[in-house]
């Protein structure tokens, strides 16, 4: 992930109010509960000093009429006196529930965290005639958001059914079931490449019907081939069919299938460091990281997948601002943060520079 997408916030006037609310259960009197939370949250950032500007921007960014919605989704949200900075309906608490901090930089390490270790998933359910398409943040233990879910149906009048029996009038008919499905599945793909070209997925998960997944996934644009996984559950579900059982072991699937390619990353980014690292490319610690940010040459800075570094969003704003990326290591590094170099910087003959 690049942290380019977050410079503007890091070099917004101070001080930062960083507020994380932890999803909780829908319950009848959810309106009235996020209120009580953000009450006791408002007044220690009034107590710490926040001003009221800020106060009032996080007022009307979480009582609004969809507040039942902050309680069920969770909420991320960075403000300062000119307004708010970041909100995304997303819970990035980990479980370590809701927290407001004033101060700078804003405290988006946990937030980084988080996503690093979620996957952003295009979840097609697919058969020959149509497909309902949904838009998920997942991780291997559950859907930290959905967005509204959309249906396409494919254009062919013909039927996608095939006749038993055999003969020329058969065999006839077979292809013009074969046609149908081929149309349907084209258009089907065209819509899939149009969501996908706004929502920027990570994965794109084929699962449903098996003669649709198949043809789908032969039918997808390379980009989109290259990041796509076929589940074998789902069936039913474009056509309203599925049981609950059906959904479950879709989201049972969808559980492992992020938990594989979370995996997969930090095992990426190990093999990486370790590489970098071989070659003189990689420094680890808090102050060496700070002397290699100095000198712009951080390319990568790296958190562990659990635990928090010292220092941490201050090492995050100075790779933010030689436009690095940050990615999770899965290896014991030094002060449990790492980068990987640009090029050979001669961290160790430095002096650190008092921080302003």
């Amino acid at each position: 992930m690049q942290l380019a997408t977050l410079r503007s916030i890091y070099e917004a006037e101070p001080p930062f109010a960083t507020v994380y609310l932890q999803a909780q259960p829908a319950t009848a009197d959810a309106e009235h509960q996020v209120r009580l939370r953000w009450d006791a949250l408002r007044k220690q950032l009034a107590d710490a000093g926040a001003h009221d500007e800020t106060l009032q921007a996080l007022d009307a960014a979480l009582l609004t009429e969809e507040i039942a919605a902050v309680q069920t989704e969770g909420r991320i949200l960075v403000a300062n006196r000119r307004g708010i900075l970041l909100e995304e309906d997303f819970d990035a608490t980990g479980e370590g529930g809701d927290r407001a901090i004033l101060g700078e930089p804003p405290a988006l390490g946990d937030y980084l965290r988080q996503r690093l270790r979620s996957v952003r998933a295009l979840v097609v359910l697919v058969d020959k005639e149509r497909a309902t398409l949904r838009r998920e943040v997942l991780t291997s233990s559950a859907v930290l958001e959905e967005a509204p879910s959309s249906a396409v149906e494919g254009s062919a009048t013909e039927t996608v059914n095939k006749p038993r029996e055999g003969g020329e009038h058969h065999r006839r008919m077979q292809q013009r079931a074969d046609e149908a499905a081929w149309l349907n599945i084209r258009d089907i793909a065209d819509h899939v490449r149009k969501v996908a070209a706004g929502w920027q997925p990570d994965a794109v998960v084929v699962a449903g019907e098996v003669q649709g997944r198949k043809l789908l996934l032969n039918e997808l644009p390379t980009d989109l081939s290259e990041i796509s996984h076929e589940l074998e559950t789902g069936g039913g579900i474009p056509n309203d069919s599925a049981d609950s059982g059906g959904e479950q072991a879709l989201a049972d699937e969808l559980a492992g299938l992020a938990r594989r390619i979370t995996i997969d990353r930090v095992r990426e980014q190990t093999e990486r460091f370790g590489d970098a690292r071989a070659n003189g490319l990689a420094v680890e610690g808090t102050e060496d990281i700070r002397r290699a940010a100095q000198l712009g040459a951080v390319e990568t800075l790296l958190l562990r997948y659990n635990a928090e570094a010292e220092e941490e969003d201050q090492l995050l704003q100075a790779a933010a601002e030689v436009d690095a990326g940050v990615a999770l290591v899965g290896t014991g590094v030094s002060g449990n943060v790492a980068a990987i170099l640009r090029y050979q910087a001669p961290v160790d003959q430095m002096d650190v520079q008092p921080q302003g």
